[in-house]
């Protein structure tokens, strides 16, 4: 396929390379026209030009506003793609806008993903979407380059809902593993005995995995930025205050992560969450 990806960030370069191996012809798009020519794919000078004449677009950026940029705004992807062109949006961003840019266009799928930067880069990401059967459909034969598990969970904009769901879990996750890691230092336990014992049993978690051995060791410039997490966890505030939902937890973590941004945290792993609890 001709495809067009807009966004070559951390998260997008990954993916529109292995869209590349995986045999497609693509053109990418970024704001910073540095990053784009970083992944040696042509290099379009506008979203329009990028979109031309393409079976899918796909856009990868930072917000509300940037998507709107890229699709409607001026020399955006929208006004130039062809009617039975698929677009796939895996930014994490407000399902108003989701809803917004589907009623826009038929073929439309929001798609935000989970993985972070490592998921990204070995093509194992899990893509939570929404949009129509067709539009899933048509999607699901370009994602399938970049995501191991990809999931149509409903109507637009149920795709950017879901991912809220998902922030909204790992922020009470990464909370509690921040609590019990400073315990078990302040009961002088060895940390790595420790996770050997617990790590296999009902506390286990993709967290528990992949940061617990980290946090012990105070690193944290590595994965999703607290910068992204307090945006997302934002958006699933946001849409609570109107579907009626309470999220105690979650605003607090979100009030947590604002002091480690204040501790100069705010491009650091989620995991940071830690440095907030004294030793």
């Amino acid at each position: 396929m001709k495809i067009a990806f807009i966004g070559t960030g951390v998260m997008g370069a990954p993916m529109a390379g292995h869209l590349a191996r995986a045999g497609h012809h693509v053109t990418v798009y970024n704001r910073t026209r540095a990053k784009a020519e970083a992944t040696g794919l042509p290099v379009a000078d506008t979203p329009a030009d990028a979109a031309r004449g393409a079976d899918a677009v796909v856009t990868c950026v930072g917000n509300d506003a940037d998507l709107a940029a890229v699709t409607l705004g001026d020399d955006g992807a929208f006004a130039v793609m062809r009617e039975d062109a698929v677009f796939i949006d895996h930014t994490t961003v407000s399902a108003d806008i989701a809803r917004h840019l589907a009623a826009a266009r038929e073929l439309c799928v929001d798609a935000p993903v989970s993985g972070g930067q490592a998921g990204a880069e070995k093509g194992q990401l899990a893509a939570m979407c929404g949009g129509s059967e067709a539009a899933f459909l048509q999607a699901q034969a370009v994602m399938e380059a970049y995501a191991a598990r990809i999931v149509h969970v409903g109507a637009a904009g149920a795709g950017q809902q879901t991912k809220m769901v998902n922030q909204i879990c790992i922020a009470g996750v990464l909370q509690g593993l921040s609590e019990a890691l400073r315990f078990a230092q302040a009961s002088a336990l060895d940390l790595d005995k420790v996770f050997e014992a617990i790590s296999g049993g009902a506390a286990q978690s993709w967290q528990m995995v992949n940061r617990w051995p980290t946090m012990a060791r105070d690193e944290f410039d590595f994965g999703f930025a607290i910068n992204w997490m307090r945006k997302d966890l934002g958006l699933a505030l946001d849409e609570a205050k109107r579907n009626g939902s309470v999220l105690p937890v979650a605003a607090l973590v979100d009030q947590f992560y604002a002091e480690v941004q204040k501790m100069d945290g705010g491009r650091q792993d989620t995991s940071a969450l830690v440095r907030r609890l004294p030793r």
